[in-house]
């Protein structure tokens, strides 16, 4: 018999603003700690030296995270023009450098070429797994990485200023697994000029935003206090990209138990749609809609909070 896992059986989702300096993962811990809770996930690494949305599922909330990491994000970011790096950050090394500057109308008309499907080379410090191995890991150790090139899906690519002529900040929405890092450089490169980022904040996440989201000082100073509840989202809030239907409660019933359940379908729902299924506001599943039914693929239990 496995361990049972301590902590409270909580589940929803905390926004967190995640600051400067952190990794993911110790967000995530933090925020365990903080709700003493058994289960928690993010949606989407951050950079340590990025800021802004983390969201952290707690609980039955974990079973939605493939649908916000799926969603449309959106970067605030600066990039510094005239210097190469090894990691496409400030983090890293100058490898190259460069006296070439570009004017507004020379960066916006490379923009053009950065939108819509586009394959991009993640960074070689990122934890892009080569051979078993992650691509991070090779590059400290001197290795020489070669990282295949990888389909991106970019919604917009804005420059919204320029604060001198070694910079400018940028705003990008794009899908799963973007590197504002590889924009950076391979902007730099479009430009002749070579380029890196200098500061990163996701402004939003699927249907989080940072301005909504709890700072760590808030967070440690809630830590273990039921105040700290009340930020928490439902576990819902992470199926907003998905159609819902909703049910009665013996279709409930049979969906919990990993059965196919009958459904009260809408106009906008078809044959072989995912879609998510609720009963007073709650979710029960997601499933594939068939005929009348939903076909479960993720149950959601009652939770009970202890």
């Amino acid at each position: 018999m496995g361990r049972k896992r301590k902590g409270r059986d909580i589940s929803g989702w905390l926004v967190v603003d995640k600051p400067d300096g952190l990794t993911s993962t110790a967000i995530v811990n933090k925020v365990r700690w903080a709700l003493q809770a058994k289960k928690a996930g993010h949606a989407g690494t951050l950079d340590p030296e990025a800021t802004g949305v983390l969201a952290v599922a707690l609980g039955e909330a974990t079973k939605t995270v493939p649908y916000v990491t799926d969603a449309l994000k959106a970067y605030r970011f600066r990039v510094r023009f005239g210097q190469a790096t090894n990691t496409d950050d400030a983090e890293g090394e100058i490898i190259a450098s460069s006296d070439v500057r570009p004017s507004d109308d020379e960066i916006k008309k490379k923009l053009g070429a950065f939108v819509g499907d586009i394959m991009q080379v993640p960074p070689k410090f990122s934890a892009v797994k080569i051979d078993g191995e992650r691509a991070y890991k090779l590059a400290r150790d001197g290795e020489e990485v070669e990282i295949a090139a990888r389909p991106l899906w970019v919604e917009e690519l804005t420059l919204v200023d320029r604060p001198d002529r070694d910079h400018a900040d940028f705003e990008m929405i794009c899908g799963k697994g973007g590197y504002v890092r590889s924009v950076a450089r391979d902007l730099g490169e479009a430009l002749g000029c070579l380029g890196h980022v200098v500061s990163l904040r996701r402004i939003w996440s699927g249907p989080f935003e940072a301005g909504d989201g709890i700072d760590l000082e808030k967070l440690e100073a809630l830590a273990h206090d039921p105040e700290l509840d009340t930020y928490l989202l439902p576990t819902e809030s992470g199926l907003q990209d998905l159609p819902e239907l909703r049910t009665t409660p013996e279709g409930a019933a049979r969906l919990r138990n990993g059965n196919p359940g009958l459904v009260i379908p809408t106009a906008d729902i078809e044959y072989g749609d995912e879609c998510w299924v609720s009963l007073d506001g709650k979710a029960v599943a997601v499933g594939v809609f068939k005929a009348g039914e939903v076909h479960p693929s993720r149950v959601f239990r009652l939770v009970t909070d202890e």
